[in-house]
């Protein structure tokens, strides 16, 4: 034992932190308050101080209410308490548990599968799952947050237990028992050996714990088993227990990464679910952590090793494990950065953000932001339905005069979602600091749920030029406001400072800018001429340059054809324009002999690249449509209602009497969805608006944005952008096209 003038100094400032007393530790259990009282008592003759006092809770949420009201000093929590520890109550970590010199402070989540198997983090809907038990860390909480956090699992109504036994085909979860769903959750639990103990949360079921279920996985009743890093490498290649009846080698299980790739089981550090951070003790935010620590390691210091009268980490003696601390800790530490964020790292973080919904705190109703009348109908039809399929939380439809007035009303609580195009959604993450909960998919293939802004010129290399090259060229645009043949390539040439708009006038200087293009337009008013000095209108040469399919070389298809018929030198297009046009997938005469590879994209580094090659090459990616709510509201919550809404009513084909994504009943277009949306999508990682629009879409913007027209942006609250940066008589003669 160290002098007794170190004690007598430890003494003097924890007297100071603790009001001169002792230190109040806090128990959940009676074994664990014995142990506690033994500590206390083997500090005591040690001479270490201040004396422990041992304060017996109902549970570790007790605990840390009564370390909250100063009635409890410290306890040991594992990550998902320190979680809700350290948000809700301000607690911080200050002491933490060293399990393995290998890992250190943490140990990792991870997903094995057989080697023989196809199955990927993206296929597991459907397959045998085994876990470690209910609300276990790495068997439970990690991979099931981690699920509904990436979008892969959806919970309605903060009903975890019934989204992962409607997600799984059968599971074995010990302690599911109790559950109502434990004829899915327990169906691959068998207990012991003579049938009894089946899905206990207790050695007697067979497949419980690290070891019990990776057994699950290798004796085939599963397919997937949710286990630490070490527990393959602790039950193969020769420490296969007799009772399993078979040898198992390591070399014949893999990990699921989380980008859709496989790894070798001892890649765990490159390829798991999560960090697990170590159990941790936590103080309130006024305690000084080091003084804990001196406490603790004096107490290690005599208690660790064997032989001594105590036993800090072991909990044999009270017939229970991981009592005070986990019996495999081998020392304690002090924590140098004392919050919970840090402490237990983004992996583990998002994994519990998706996992903790309390079903008491979720709202009644989802109040529905909505933009006309047809708007109205329909969302009134969408709730009724919704509530007639027991959908939660239920639909309330609410109006509002533009989509600014939306984002002003969620803000302030009075709504609390609204779908919204790109450049709102910028709108709403900036200035109202709303984020993504859900988007709209378009295409059943599509996983980007968006497309790509692309320059496509002829392939010529005898008068090849460049993105920076395009000053006097012939510019071929789909129409005037149109997002990928407008907006984003005049945003961007404004970014990189091609075009200088002069008193917020971007016609005039588009028009100064190309030597002649095709923008058409609707009811112009003091339109530059040359924005029409390529069009050609229709086969008698009538109505050129209006914003229909009367002028040729309108639209998407338009432009491109304004480029193959050289009549421009560049056409701004989608980056499917080109294939649908080329190749023979055209039925037009026009189109009937071109062919993809005569032409190029132009890229913002200076090259040029294949059509093809369009996701390297573009000027931006054009999100879809997001549903956008308020940062405290639970965007899994949102997802997981429209997830179960589309089930049964996405499909336009539905007997259910509601169709989400059609507005054709209602005399309209794109009601509260986009009607060409085929499923919602989750946010998934994409979290802010910066996230859900991309780098090149924000720059696009923001390029447009850079102009100073504050007094035209007051004027018309909820008009697209573009127009925003127009003077008002000429954009009050604007009407945006469809294209």
């Amino acid at each position: 034992m160290r002098g007794s003038s170190g004690a007598l100094w430890l003494f003097l400032a924890l007297r100071t932190v603790f009001g001169g007393m002792e230190l109040r530790w806090c128990t959940t259990s009676d074994p664990e308050q014995q142990k506690c009282s033994d500590m206390s008592k083997a500090f005591q003759e040690a001479g270490i101080q201040p004396s422990l006092l041992c304060v017996q809770g109902t549970s570790a949420d007790h605990c840390i209410q009564l370390i909250t009201a100063q009635e409890a000093d410290a306890i040991t929590l594992d990550g998902g308490a320190i979680y809700e520890a350290g948000k809700e109550h301000g607690l911080k970590p200050v002491v933490g548990e060293v399990y393995d010199q290998e890992v250190g402070t943490s140990y990792y989540a991870v997903a094995v599968v057989k080697r023989s198997s196809h199955i990927t983090i993206n296929t597991l809907k459907g397959v045998k799952s085994c876990h470690t038990g209910i609300n276990r860390t790495v068997g439970w909480n990690v991979p099931v947050g981690y699920l509904v956090e990436s979008g892969r699992l959806s919970v309605m109504g903060c009903d975890v237990l019934k989204a992962v036994s409607d997600y799984f085909g059968g599971s074995c979860v010990p302690g599911a028992g109790e559950t109502s769903y434990s004829e899915s959750l327990c169906r691959l639990c068998r207990g012991d050996t003579s049938g009894e103990g089946v899905c206990d949360k207790s050695p007697l079921e067979r497949y419980y714990d690290y070891s019990g279920a990776f057994r699950c996985l290798a004796e085939g009743a599963g397919d997937v088993a949710f286990v630490k890093h070490s527990t393959v490498l602790e039950n193969t290649d020769g420490k296969t227990l007799p009772s399993w009846d078979q040898e198992l080698l390591s070399q014949d299980f893999e990990l699921l990464c989380r980008d859709g790739s496989r790894a070798d089981v001892t890649e765990w550090r490159q390829c798991h679910l999560a960090r697990v951070p170590a159990h941790a003790v936590v103080v309130r935010a006024d305690t000084d952590g080091g003084l804990i620590f001196r406490l603790l390691n004096e107490g290690q210091r005599l208690f660790s090793h064997e032989g001594s009268s105590f036993q800090m980490f072991s909990s044999e003696a009270y017939g229970q494990k991981n009592l005070l601390f986990k019996d495999s800790t081998s020392e304690l530490v002090p924590i140098a950065t004392q919050t919970y964020e840090a402490w237990l790292g983004h992996e583990y973080l998002h994994a519990m953000k998706g996992l903790l919904c309390d079903p008491n705190r979720l709202p009644h109703y989802l109040r529905w932001c909505v933009l006309s009348t047809p708007e109205i109908q329909k969302c009134g039809d969408m709730a009724v339905a919704f509530s007639r399929q027991r959908l939660k939380p239920e639909i309330q439809c609410v109006s509002a005069e533009s989509p600014k007035h939306c984002m002003e009303r969620i803000q302030a609580g009075h709504i609390d979602a609204v779908t919204l195009r790109g450049e709102d959604v910028y709108t709403a993450g900036k200035t109202y600091g709303l984020v993504p909960a859900a988007g709209e998919q378009y295409a059943p293939e599509d996983r980007s749920n968006s497309y790509f802004v692309v320059a496509v010129v002829r392939r010529d290399s005898s008068h090849a030029f460049t993105l920076d090259e395009l000053r006097g060229k012939r510019s071929c645009h789909p129409g005037f406001g149109s997002p990928a043949g407008w907006d984003i390539p005049v945003g961007a040439l404004i970014q990189r400072g091609f075009i200088w708009p002069q008193d917020c006038d971007i016609l005039t200087a588009v028009s100064e800018f190309f030597n002649a293009s095709c923008v058409p337009v609707n009811n112009p008013v003091n339109y530059p001429p040359s924005l029409c000095a390529l069009c050609v209108g229709d086969e008698r040469g009538r109505n050129k340059c209006v914003g229909n399919s009367q002028e040729r070389y309108y639209g998407y298809s338009g432009a491109f054809r304004c480029l193959a018929e050289n009549a421009g030198d560049v056409a701004f297009v989608r980056h499917t324009t080109v294939f649908d046009n080329t190749n023979g997938h055209s039925s037009e005469p026009w189109a009937a002999d071109l062919k993809s590879e005569d032409y190029e994209l132009l890229c913002p580094n200076g090259a040029r690249a294949e059509v093809s090659q369009f996701a390297a090459c573009n000027l931006a990616q054009i999100p879809s449509h997001a549903v956008m709510v308020r940062p405290d509201t639970n965007i899994f919550t949102v997802f997981g209602l429209l997830d179960k809404a589309q089930d049964l009513f996405g499909d336009d084909h539905n007997t259910n009497g509601f169709k989400m994504f059609d507005s054709s009943n209602y005399h309209g277009q794109d009601l509260l969805f986009k009607d060409a949306t085929v499923r919602a999508v989750p946010a998934g990682e994409k979290t802010t608006y910066r996230d859900w629009l991309g780098p090149d879409y924000v720059a696009a913007l923001e390029g447009m944005l850079s102009q100073q027209c504050s007094g035209a942006a007051a004027a018309a609250p909820g008009r697209p952008l573009l127009l925003l940066l127009l003077p008002p008589a000429l954009a009050a003669g604007l009407l945006r096209p469809a294209p």
